[in-house]
C-alpha cells in the first residue's frame, strides 16, 4: 500500500500577527521593537480583555511577535519583526526587521549586554529580555514561544540570538481572553493510512461533496473508509469481515486565559485549553472478524492521520495551536460470530483541561451524541463490540497540553440468531440485545507549563468517561412488522 499525504490549502489560521513589547528607557516615542508609538500608549489596562480569533491569512512572511514586559502586568504590542530562522534544539533565532512600505527601519535601542555577552552589538532589533512568540517559521513549523537570553550578533539575514523557553504569561500580562475559534478543514492535512480511504471537507465559498453525493456541511472535514480486516481462524469463505463507513468532524479550539494578579502571584488565575466540536459518524462491521489480538487486546485499525498547526490571534498575540488526529475503527470480539452491524452517530464533545489558581488543573471532557437507524445481526452466540473513533491531541508550539480518545461505538450479544432494527422489525431465537455508546479518556500533560501554571509531576487522567444506551433486545422466536410510514 502507498501511503500518501494530502496537503489540503490554509487552515483556520495560516497566519499570525507581529506585537511587540513595552518601550524600553530610549528615545522617547520608540517601542520596544523599533516601532514609533507613544510610551504611555504601551502599557495594557488592569483585566483587559482581549479577542480570541482565527489569524488573518495571507502574507509573503510569517510574522511573529516580540515584547519587553517590564512587570506591572504589561501585554505585547503589534511591531514588525520576524523569524527568520529558528533551531529549537540549540535555541537560536535569526530575528529581522521588515520596513513598512515609506518608513524607515528602526533599530531596538541597545540594552546592557548580560554576563558573558560582552561584544553584543548596538541598535539590533531585539534585547535581552525579549519575549518572542511566531507563527510557524523556517526552522519552527509549530511555531516559537522563547525568550532572548544573549544578543550573538549581526548576520545577512538578520541578528542572531540565544532563546530559552518562555510562558504565555509575559505576553498576555494582566489581559484576559476567551474564545473558540473554528478550524478550518482546508488546511488540515490527512494522510491515509489503509487502502479506500477518502477525503472530502467544506469550507465557506468552497462547499465540497462526500462519496455517493452526500453534502459534506460548511466547516467540516469528512473521512470516508472502506476496508477489508482480518477473518476469525477456520472461517468459512462466505464469512469474510469487512469494515466500512465514515468520520465527520467540525474541530474548534477553546482557549481562555486570565491574567488577573498575574504580576504578583507568579501565575495566571485562570486558564484553558480544549478541542470540541459537532461529531458525525457511521459504521458497518460485516463477516466473522478476528477481533482481538495475540496478546487478547481489541483490535485496531487506524486509518487515517491528520494534523494541522492553526494560528488564533489573542489580541496581538499569535499562538500557535497544533493539533493531531489519528481516526481508527476497532473490534472487539469472541470470533465465533458473524455479524452485520451498523450505526449511525451525531452530537458534539469537548475535551480539555481547565486551570484556577489554588485548584490547579481539572480535567473538562464531555460527549453528547444520539443513536440514529441501528441494525444489528449477530448469527450463533457470542459478543462483538465495534468502535469508530478518534484519538486527539491538543497542544500549544509544539508542545502536546491534551490527550484524549474519543471512542462511539456499538456492542451486541446473542445466544442463537437475532436481528433487530429500529423501524419495528425483529426476529430472534434465543435472547439477544443490543447497545450503543460512547467512550473517552485521555490524560492533561505537563506541557501545560506553557500557561505559566505551577507544573504537576506528572500526567492528569481526564478519566473514563462512559455513556451508553439500549437499542434493542429480544428473547425467543419473535417476529413483528416494519411500522408503517406515516
Amino acid at each position: 500500500m502507498t501511503t500518501r499525504s494530502i496537503a489540503l490549502p490554509a487552515l483556520s489560521a495560516a497566519a499570525s500577527l507581529l506585537v511587540a513589547g513595552c518601550s524600553s528607557a530610549g528615545p522617547s516615542g520608540t517601542g520596544a521593537a523599533g516601532n514609533p508609538e507613544p510610551a504611555a500608549a504601551t502599557a495594557a489596562a488592569p483585566e483587559q480583555q482581549l479577542a480570541v480569533r482565527a489569524a488573518p491569512q495571507g502574507g509573503a512572511a510569517a510574522p511573529s511577535a516580540v515584547a519587553r514586559p517590564q512587570g506591572g502586568g504589561r501585554t505585547a504590542q503589534k511591531s514588525s519583526l520576524k523569524v527568520a530562522s529558528f533551531d529549537r534544539r540549540s535555541g537560536h533565532a535569526v530575528i529581522s526587521q521588515s520596513a513598512k512600505p515609506g518608513k524607515p527601519s528602526l533599530a531596538h535601542p541597545s540594552a546592557p549586554a548580560p554576563s558573558g555577552s560582552a561584544g553584543a552589538p548596538e541598535n539590533t532589533p531585539v534585547a535581552v529580555g525579549d519575549v518572542i512568540a511566531s507563527a510557524p517559521a523556517p526552522g519552527a513549523p509549530d511555531g516559537v514561544l522563547a525568550k532572548v537570553t544573549q544578543v550573538l550578533g549581526k548576520t545577512a539575514k538578520g541578528t542572531e540570538v540565544k532563546t530559552a523557553p518562555a510562558t504565555l504569561g509575559a505576553l498576555l500580562g494582566d489581559s484576559k481572553a476567551d474564545g473558540r475559534v473554528p478550524v478550518d478543514p482546508s488546511t488540515v492535512t490527512v494522510e491515509p493510512l489503509v487502502q479506500g480511504t477518502k477525503v472530502s471537507w467544506a469550507k465557506t465559498g468552497d462547499v465540497r461533496f462526500g462519496p455517493q453525493g452526500a453534502k459534506v456541511p460548511l466547516g467540516n472535514l469528512r473521512i470516508d473508509v472502506g476496508t477489508s480486516i482480518a477473518t476469525a481462524k477456520d472461517a468459512p469463505a462466505s464469512a469474510s469481515a469487512s469494515a466500512a463507513g465514515f468520520v465527520q468532524l467540525a474541530p474548534e479550539v477553546d482557549f481562555s486565559y486570565n491574567g488577573t494578579g498575574s504580576a504578583t502571584a507568579g501565575s495566571p488565575g485562570g486558564a484553558s485549553l480544549g478541542l470540541s466540536g459537532d461529531w458525525s459518524s457511521q459504521w458497518e462491521l460485516k463477516g466473522q472478524a478476528a477481533g482481538t489480538t495475540p496478546g487478547g487486546k481489541p483490535l485496531r485499525v487506524p486509518f487515517a492521520k491528520l494534523n494541522a498547526s492553526p494560528v488564533i490571534q489573542v489580541g496581538p498575540v499569535p499562538v500557535v495551536v497544533n493539533l493531531g488526529l489519528t481516526c481508527y475503527l476497532q473490534v472487539d470480539a469472541d470470533g465465533r460470530i458473524n455479524v452485520d452491524i451498523k450505526q449511525d452517530l451525531k452530537g458534539d464533545f469537548r475535551v480539555g483541561g481547565s486551570y484556577q489558581r489554588g485548584k490547579g488543573w481539572t480535567p473538562v471532557n464531555r460527549a453528547d451524541m444520539k443513536a440514529t437507524a441501528p441494525r444489528a445481526t449477530v448469527s450463533a452466540a457470542g459478543k462483538v463490540k465495534a468502535a469508530l473513533g478518534a484519538e486527539a491531541s491538543v497542544g500549544l508550539y509544539g508542545a502536546v497540553g491534551v490527550t484524549a480518545d474519543l471512542a462511539p461505538y456499538l456492542r451486541a450479544e446473542a445466544e442463537g440468531q437475532a436481528t433487530a432494527a429500529t423501524d419495528g422489525s425483529a426476529s430472534a431465537a434465543g435472547s439477544w440485545k443490543a447497545f450503543g455508546g460512547v467512550d473517552l479518556t485521555g490524560a492533561l500533560q505537563l506541557q501545560l507549563k506553557i500557561f505559566d501554571t505551577p507544573v504537576f509531576q506528572k500526567p492528569i487522567p481526564l478519566g473514563a468517561w462512559n455513556r451508553e444506551w439500549k437499542l434493542a433486545e429480544g428473547a425467543g422466536s419473535v417476529s413483528t412488522a416494519r411500522k408503517p410510514r406515516g
